[in-house]
């Protein structure tokens, strides 16, 4: 299928020399307004951490015409409207609460954290500074050893993709979502669009292919992360590495490498880039069937919505053939064609990192958040690794919130997870065999969360987060107990605006618990004995609760709340 003329003319209409770096300046917003934004982490298309190819619309036009894949048949057209019309957020993501996501690929071989994100290695390393030296110190200098040369270093020798998934399974977790190409141009599936891939070199194994099979044997949802499109600018080359390298034709100038790290930068080769990207989405979704295509910020651009259309319609008129609910997930508002992220258009919402741009409260509908386990997203030596209970608040404090929690795991080059990230899934597993209940299926209550007295001990307080399921109300207290005190959770005061209690339990613990609802909360008397290591859960009876707000699109339910 063509691209429509009357959408391509007006992509093409935009001026050629517009900066896609820039934006309009938009007024201060009021205080109010500044914490509604802050609540559901709304923001516009703003470029400020985005790593698409910078280009025009006509080369995203050319590129559009060098598409030799077909669309297939289906309801689903490449237009905001089709896709607008018939895009449901699957079930199976809201249900979900919790998922493993991970990067895996050439960075983990140097596994260097010292100049910055150990996943960013390669761009780190041909602009100099800490990582050269590092580099050159331990692998030689570039002229001899660059950062092609760590491919047939990443061998995956100790891979066990079945053990993999039993891990995955164990930690609670309900889908998975692997790197299927990072920023670096080296794709772990048995690719024909890019021969330089995991099958011809390297481990020489599909990686993505028998993970798949592994994850779903165990009954988990499969995805795949491609960050595929930053490749065209990654490598950006200090004057000192060009002085080294451009002479001898070495490394990123040898001409048999050029493809690999895009030294061409011309509008031909970046047209023929674009396609080559469409060409290797198509084969992630024919050769796997992803329950999601996950895009990371390089898609955010508006002038590379023709492109993002297409693989949108691609992908969903496939899943209409397979019987199966699937969805892209993007950040920011890489398909929200207003820039505004709560109109989003066949796209569930990713935000990085809890704190620094997820929501500072409950928002509606459908969304998640990346995390890493640790100090970096791509595995380093010295990279430290959250314990499960910094974990578990981070998976109630999101799922009190109406998110779910991407977690984000480091293998080695050899394929192994190393042991500290082992235990702290583990102990996130144990966790949700019990208290499983109050994550999975569940949605948010009138606030996320409050700070209440500490159960009997010598604190000023713990934290509770609350989610909801049919007519229960779980509160979550996190934080370390081992048993015995009490609690008082003061949004269920008296008067009972929020509902007259008429039973309490908690989850893992036999029989009910003493309570009182008083003016100043609802008291609450705690076994003796703690049921998990971790947060406690309590399971509430009588309180008002509120109605699922799931929504068909995925974006907030407007003004919820008010």
């Amino acid at each position: 299928m063509r691209w429509p003329v009357a959408i391509l003319t007006a992509v093409v209409a935009l001026s050629a020399t517009q900066s896609f770096a820039q934006t309009p300046t938009a007024p201060a917003p009021s205080p109010d307004d500044a914490a509604r934004r802050a609540q559901l982490a709304e923001g516009g298309n703003s470029p400020g951490y985005d790593m698409a190819p910078i280009t025009r619309p006509e080369v995203v036009a050319a590129a559009m015409k060098l598409i030799t894949e077909k669309m297939p048949p289906g309801p689903f057209e490449p237009t905001w409207d089709s896709i607008k019309q018939h895009y449901v957020a699957p079930q199976w993501f809201t249900d979900a609460k919790f998922g493993i996501f991970m990067h895996w690929g050439l960075y983990s071989v140097p596994a260097y954290g010292g100049g910055g994100a150990a996943e960013w290695y390669e761009t780190h390393l041909y602009a100099g500074g800490a990582t050269l030296a590092f580099h050159t110190k331990t692998f030689g200098p570039l002229d001899q050893f660059g950062y092609k040369d760590f491919i047939p270093k990443f061998t995956a020798a100790k891979w066990n993709p079945d053990a993999w998934a039993a891990l995955f399974k164990k930690s609670g977790a309900k889908y998975v979502i692997p790197t299927a190409q990072h920023h670096d141009n080296f794709s772990n599936w048995n690719s024909k669009a890019n021969p330089i891939n995991a099958v011809n070199m390297g481990p020489h194994r599909d990686l993505i292919g028998d993970l798949a099979a592994a994850v779903r044997k165990q009954g988990l949802k499969f995805g795949v992360s491609n960050h595929g499109i930053e490749a065209f600018q990654f490598v950006k080359p200090s004057a000192q590495v060009q002085a080294l390298l451009k002479p001898k034709q070495a490394d990123l100038y040898d001409p048999q490498w050029e493809l690999f790290y895009n030294t061409d930068r011309s509008d031909e080769a970046c047209e023929k880039f674009l396609a080559n990207w469409v060409a290797r989405n198509v084969e992630l979704i024919d050769q796997y069937q992803p329950d999601m295509l996950w895009f990371d910020n390089g898609v955010d651009q508006r002038y590379l919505d023709p492109l993002k259309l297409w693989i949108a319609a691609y992908y969903y008129n496939r899943a209409a053939e397979w019987g199966k609910q699937v969805s892209i997930s993007t950040k920011k508002a890489a398909y929200a064609p207003g820039n505004d992220n709560t109109q989003t258009i066949g796209s569930i919402i990713d935000f990085e990192k809890i704190g620094a741009r997820s929501p500072a409260g409950i928002r509606t509908g459908a969304w998640q958040v990346d995390q890493p386990i640790g100090s970096q997203w791509g595995y380093a030596t010295d990279m430290r690794v959250s314990s499960p209970a910094q974990i578990i608040d981070a998976l109630a404090d999101t799922v009190s919130k109406n998110g779910n929690l991407l977690l984000n795991i480091s293998p080695t080059a050899e394929g192994e997870i190393p042991q500290n990230q082992q235990q702290t899934l583990l102990g996130v597993g144990a966790w949700l065999d019990i208290n499983g209940e109050a994550i999975y299926a569940t949605h948010n209550w009138f606030t996320f969360g409050e700070v209440i007295p500490a159960r009997g001990q010598p604190r000023t307080g713990a934290n509770v987060r609350f989610t909801v399921k049919g007519d229960a109300l779980y509160a979550i207290v996190l934080g370390d107990w081992s048993g015995g005190g009490d609690v008082t959770i003061t949004s269920l005061a008296t008067p009972a605006d929020k509902g007259h209690i008429s039973a309490v339990s908690m989850l893992g613990n036999d029989g009910a618990l003493k309570f009182d609802q008083q003016q100043d909360g609802l008291h609450v008397t705690l076994p003796e004995k703690a049921p998990s290591k971790y947060a406690c859960v309590l399971k509430i009876s009588g309180a008002n609760v509120t109605p699922d707000t799931a929504t068909k699109d995925g974006n907030p339910i407007p003004n919820w709340g008010e």
